[in-house]
């Protein structure tokens, strides 16, 4: 446990479930956003279309006082964040009444600042990391999706083929793997899967934690046998017939997005459902399909982004989606528990997610 976790518990562990609002909120129905605009969360298929409304909506609802809003993101040139960035650009959050400020600031780092309430949201993930946090007395709840990857990416655990091998017959233990992502990543449940497929589990492979300039190369050079590779590096062995794409991150099932703590939880719920309302107003008005069609936003995205409007191109549009699917918790605490990296008894979904803000923003009943 980290010494930022272990001082900031004492403040927390007391008020582990009292932060948290029970009172019931009105839900109204919200033009532009129909029955489409909520799915059933246990529909897991990959081919599953993700919630929308029509394009602007859900409409503003602009709070009655102004409000600042902290969100803390351990990168602002990943795509995933994309839609934070042109809601910023685009003034959807300033529609709300709110003032949306991004923070640089890793995940272990940020946990505790969240939980205290000086950190309004996290753009990350449930991570191993978030877990033990809940699970040591913090009020945080995973609120939002983020996004699936497309059906055609290639995002995810390439390896080098051996001598006689194909991409079915590959056997993965005891091999060595690079990431740039430890065992305490969500990616652990994606990885999980795809070693199972292939003869192996966690604890029988070794890995390897790499820059994120190094894992290509130590794949390329023989340094690792396999390597999980993100966009767009996996361009460059895509093709190549002695590298072969294993698997990657589920399709249809967003493994990251919001996570709210006490401030937008409990003390401004209001603030937190316009939060959320800016966001999906985003996703639908920009994000809907296939965004990467239109090369006057693909270039307005990378402007954004801070990076080449050539290299966002090159991979598949992400399929944006802010709701979250039943079981994913249960799902990554069992890869983490497969990797040894959480503490105590896996936590019910009820204490990690919690779906009726973004249901309000688009007016769904449950």
């Amino acid at each position: 446990m980290t010494l930022a976790l272990a001082l900031v518990l004492s403040a927390c562990s007391a008020q582990q479930d009292s932060a948290l609002s029970t009172e019931p909120r009105t839900i109204k129905p919200v033009a532009g956003c129909d029955d489409n605009a909520w799915t059933d969360p246990g529909k897991l298929s990959g081919t599953r279309s993700p919630a929308r409304c029509d394009k602007g909506a859900p409409a503003p609802r602009p709070l009655k006082k102004h409000r600042k809003i902290t969100i803390a993101t351990s990168t602002l040139t990943a795509e995933y964040v994309g839609p934070l960035q042109i809601a910023i650009e685009k003034g959807e959050f300033k529609k709300e009444g709110l003032d949306v400020d991004l923070k640089v600031l890793p995940t272990p780092e940020a946990l505790p600042l969240l939980a205290k309430g000086e950190l309004d949201a996290l753009w990350a993930a449930p991570e191993a990391a978030v877990i033990n946090g809940i699970n040591s007395g913090f009020d945080i709840r995973w609120v939002a999706g983020n996004f699936s990857p497309a059906p055609s990416s290639k995002s995810g655990l390439w390896t080098r083929l051996r001598k006689g091998e194909t991409p079915d017959s590959v056997h993965l233990a005891d091999r060595k793997v690079g990431t740039l992502i430890g065992k305490g990543s969500v990616i652990s449940y994606a990885m999980d899967k795809v070693l199972a497929q292939h003869g192996a589990t966690m604890k029988s492979m070794s890995f390897q934690q790499l820059g994120s300039s190094d894992v290509l190369t130590a794949l390329t050079t023989g340094g690792v046998d396999a390597a999980w590779l993100l966009d767009p590096v996996w361009r460059k062995v895509d093709g190549d017939k002695r590298y072969a794409f294993l698997g990657g991150q589920p399709a249809g099932e967003p493994l990251g997005g919001a996570l709210f703590g006490p401030n937008l939880l409990s003390d401004d719920v209001d603030a937190g459902v316009a939060l959320l309302r800016g966001y999906i107003r985003t996703i639908n008005t920009y994000f809907a399909g296939d965004y990467k069609k239109n090369a006057a936003f693909v270039a307005e995205l990378a402007k954004a982004l801070k990076q080449d409007a050539k290299v966002v191109k090159s991979v598949p549009s992400l399929r944006m989606d802010w709701e979250i699917r039943k079981g994913t918790t249960d799902r990554l605490q069992k890869a983490y528990r497969d990797a040894g990296v959480t503490e105590g008894k896996p936590l019910p979904e009820e204490k990690l997610v919690d779906r009726k803000l973004y249901a309000e923003a688009v007016g769904h009943k449950p």
